[in-house]
């Protein structure tokens, strides 16, 4: 059965008749088209192509898109430090409006050689309970000589087979390939050894051993050991298969007052440098900026400085739920003689009926990536995520965003996140902003209000010679709109010219409710997002979304 073709009618683009302006939801927008229910299944069409950069001509005229939300990191009771089950965890997904979600297991043996066929099985289970969600296996890899990604497949008959083998063959922690310190014996092997893990993962791929994979960075700066270098590495090994990180956290509760410590920091950001710590991060990036990573959230910094090459790189948020604050689940008691290592499954959660320790919100309850397809499908997701058609938000602070940049004599839809818009120098060009603002109350019983649009633009300057570097100098919010009070459906059009280099734009807005400086001085950053103080995050009064950029790529650059 093949994934389903989006009707003309499911158009979320710049043109203000689109599906919120309509009254008409994601979910139900899916329904009515009979997309859910028998179209669950794989489908074998291939989805239409994304790359508007190989479009020649100038200009470009990317599909209409609708947009999936998701979670690409949410753990269960076969991993050893979570507590839920599968069932719990897509209940859960679906009672706060997710469409798709990863289950990605820490790895470790008792996974690898017990758990992973289990849960299988589960998540087989979950999808026939759950028809209207996208439930894909995944696993949480230990990188060697660096922190966790995320990796998962496309449902198939090999789907197990191949998280299994990766696991065994590639996983840091399962080789003792753990060392990244500077100088160390083993930090070069081990390094290579992710740069080879990636490519392998490519070549299964192109071999049609599965139909496809995906792999991203999980809180790359949270403990400072993904260096600059190895992400360009990781990128660079296969950039089909290696597309992102995570631009904020999961745990983003753990700085709720009075619940978990007075030093606890949102993502649970609370290191400090390390001998495994690349050195050139300042302490400063340890922390969150509006629950955002701090690579994501500077303006200028490690983020801009990767996108300055012209290389997409997207950005992801997620739940990393374990533990849910304030949730009254406990893990159940191990029978006599089994543990994790011998069984690869934790005992199913018992109900305490009083409040546990957890840094965590359900999935889709707080933190939310979207994905524009084209088609409904495990496909067309991973296909929109490769494409770079993501904006993500926390505390549900807009029912939708559209970004389209055009050039002023082209009639068509233009380019959209993670595209490329191909220019003359001197041309004339708009960006188009299409927000729908919040219409009802989120979980936390607020109705979001969103407060201003920044553009953030920076030059494009090719590969770089330092792959340490973690700065581009030339990028900076260049316009703010104030759009306080505005509801429903409206569409902000800005103007921008092409100069003598290429460049890319991408967005961020916020609730306006706790901002400063940017880390890299207001010249660049006037009012980006700031650290709360240990203790007192409280997530929901300081809400964001962010966009992955749109490329221009100037003829003669």
């Amino acid at each position: 059965m093949t994934e389903q073709q989006l009707p003309s009618w499911a158009d979320p683009s710049v043109h203000p008749a689109d599906l919120d302006a309509q009254g008409v939801s994601r979910r139900g927008l899916l329904r009515r088209a009979g997309l859910f229910g028998a179209a669950f299944a794989l489908g074998s069409a291939a989805t239409p192509a994304f790359a508007s950069s190989e479009k020649r001509s100038f200009g470009g005229d990317d599909p209409r898109l609708a947009y999936l939300v998701g979670d690409h990191h949410v753990h269960s009771v076969y991993s050893h430090d979570a507590k839920y089950t599968f069932s719990q965890q897509a209940q859960a997904a679906a009672r706060y409006g997710l469409d798709w979600m990863v289950f990605n297991e820490h790895s470790n043996f008792g996974h690898a050689y017990y758990g992973a066929k289990m849960e299988h099985a589960e998540i087989v289970k979950a999808r026939a309970e759950n028809p209207r969600q996208l439930i894909f296996q995944g696993l949480e890899w230990y990188i060697p000589a660096a922190e966790h990604c995320t990796v998962f497949a496309a449902p198939g008959p090999h789907e197990t087979d191949l998280l299994t083998q990766f696991e065994l063959a590639y996983d840091g922690k399962l080789l003792g390939y753990t060392e990244g310190s500077a100088g160390a014996t083993d930090t070069a092997r081990n390094e290579a050894h992710a740069v080879k893990a990636i490519k392998w993962l490519a070549e299964q791929r192109r071999s049609g051993y599965v139909d496809d994979v995906l792999v991203l960075a999980n809180h790359p700066l949270r403990l400072g050991i993904d260096s600059p270098h190895e992400m360009r590495g990781w990128r660079d090994a296969a950039p089909e298969i290696m597309i992102g990180m995570e631009g904020a956290p999961g745990a983003q509760g753990a700085a709720l007052p009075g619940w978990r410590g007075a030093t606890s920091i949102r993502g649970e950001y609370e290191n400090k440098p390390s001998a495994q710590s690349w050195s050139g991060y300042p302490t400063d990036a340890y922390l969150t900026y509006g629950g955002f990573d701090w690579a994501t959230a500077t303006v200028g910094g490690l983020w801009d400085s990767m996108l300055a090459e012209g290389s997409l790189f997207s950005i992801t948020t997620n739940s990393d739920n374990h533990r849910t604050v304030f949730d009254t689940w406990k893990n159940g008691d191990w029978p006599a003689g089994q543990n994790f290592d011998n069984t690869g499954k934790l005992p199913d959660p018992v109900n305490t009926d009083t409040p546990q320790p957890g840094s965590d919100f359900w999935p889709g309850e707080f933190s939310r990536t979207h994905v524009g397809v084209t088609r409904y499908g495990y496909r067309a997701v991973m296909a929109g995520l490769r494409a770079g058609r993501v904006w993500v938000d926390h505390g549900h602070l807009l029912d939708g965003l559209d970004v389209r940049v055009k050039r002023d004599c082209d009639p068509g839809r233009g380019v959209t996140l993670g595209g490329r818009l191909r220019v003359r120098k001197g041309e004339r060009i708009t960006l188009y902003v299409t927000v729908t603002s919040a219409s009802r109350a989120n979980p936390q019983g607020i109705l979001p209000e969103l407060a201003h649009v920044d553009v953030i633009r920076g030059a494009v300057r090719g590969p770089v010679s330092d792959r340490d570097g973690c700065k581009a100098p030339d990028t900076k919010v260049v316009q703010t709109k104030d759009v306080s009070g505005r509801k429903g459906t409206y569409t902000l059009r800005i103007p921008l010219t092409a100069g003598d280099e290429s460049f890319y734009v991408r967005l961020r807005g916020s609730d306006g409710k706790r901002h400063g400086t940017g880390y890299l001085g207001a010249s660049v950053d006037p009012h980006g997002p700031i650290p709360h103080e240990p203790g007192n995050g409280d997530p929901w009064a300081d809400t964001w979304f962010y966009s992955n950029p749109v490329f221009v790529d100037v003829a003669g650059a």
